[in-house]
């Protein structure tokens, strides 16, 4: 456990070094991927969702690719696709970029609902099956996505099936003052990514992912993470509550931020940190409370007060 704990603060400092001042940021990726998860980034332009993609790339020294999506994307431009070889006639499987460790989806509401769906098995199994063939992706595989909430025209709304697919739904926001003008500075002469040195690989990653697993949760945790849960399904304000993958996505995404913290069980306050970032994606508003300006993670610091804390 202690040197997980060196390794997982080699990362922290690694990527603080480029996202300045979002160390609560930097805690819910690795969250996500050290749960085995995928992260879903939703913010403006220009905040440094790419860049921490790339950052976290050349930080864990992990295959990086990214795909742009746009409308006219098809599912084989991710996926890959059989290919004529003139030589000899035969076909032959060229892997598209989706075979890689750390995939990068860029701007995923652009492309139409039948590409963001090519996605569906490969975060789901860690597999793509084409023309009945079943093909395993390097593992570990981490799908980081960025969306822009705030530009509807030319989007395809992801639908629930996707977003369910993603651990956690994040923001990074804008940075303080002080830390925009380092930001700024940091920028004169070169890019700070390009600084970034490698302080773990794949297979410490894998070694972490499984010591997540391993981090104890005491069932009456267990038992009040469920019922923060059960409580989003007859909730009046919510069409569709959380489904058991989501349940199942807090109880390991709690396990993650346990270990990130240094500790080898799972507190009441693991799961309340990540209620927000881990449920809210996956509740359906009713008609009634979006019109009244509700929002998924105001009903979420609901459920939490009417649930009680295991002491």
């Amino acid at each position: 456990m202690e040197n997980a704990a060196q390794v997982i603060n080699k990362i922290r400092d690694a990527l603080g070094s480029v996202i300045r001042g979002k160390a609560d940021v930097i805690d819910l990726v690795l969250v996500g991927l050290l749960s085995a998860g995928h992260v879903l980034v939703e913010d403006v332009p220009g905040v440094g969702k790419t860049t921490l993609a790339k950052a976290l790339a050349r930080a864990l020294a992990m295959d990086f690719a990214r795909v742009q999506f746009t409308p006219d994307l098809l599912p084989a431009d991710i996926l890959g696709a059989n290919v004529l070889d003139p030589r000899d006639g035969s076909f032959r499987f060229q892997e598209g970029p989706i075979f890689t460790q750390i995939l990068l989806a860029d701007e995923i509401n652009r492309a139409s609902p039948r590409t963001q769906s090519a996605l569906l098995e490969a975060m789901s199994e860690a597999q793509v099956t084409l023309d009945g063939t079943t093909r395993a992706l390097p593992k570990p595989f981490f799908v980081l996505a960025t969306q822009n909430p705030t530009d509807y025209q030319g989007t395809y709304p992801l639908p629930e099936a996707q977003l369910d697919r993603f651990r956690a739904r994040i923001s990074v926001g804008y940075p303080i003052e002080d830390e925009e003008l380092e930001v700024i500075y940091a920028r004169r002469e070169s890019d700070p990514i390009e600084l970034v040195e490698p302080v773990a690989d794949g297979e410490m990653v894998a070694h972490l992912q499984a010591l997540v697993r391993s981090v104890r949760v005491e069932r009456e945790v267990g038992r009040y993470l469920l019922r923060i849960v059960r409580s989003t399904r007859d909730h009046k304000d919510l069409e569709l509550g959380v489904s058991p993958r989501g349940a199942l996505a807090l109880f390991r995404a709690a396990q993650a931020h346990a270990l990130l913290q240094g500790r080898d069980y799972v507190s009441p306050e693991d799961v309340q940190s990540l209620v927000g970032p881990i449920l809210a994606h996956r509740l359906r508003l009713s008609h009634q409370a979006k019109y009244a300006g509700r929002s998924a993670e105001h009903l979420m610091l609901e459920v939490l007060d009417r649930v009680a804390v295991p002491t």
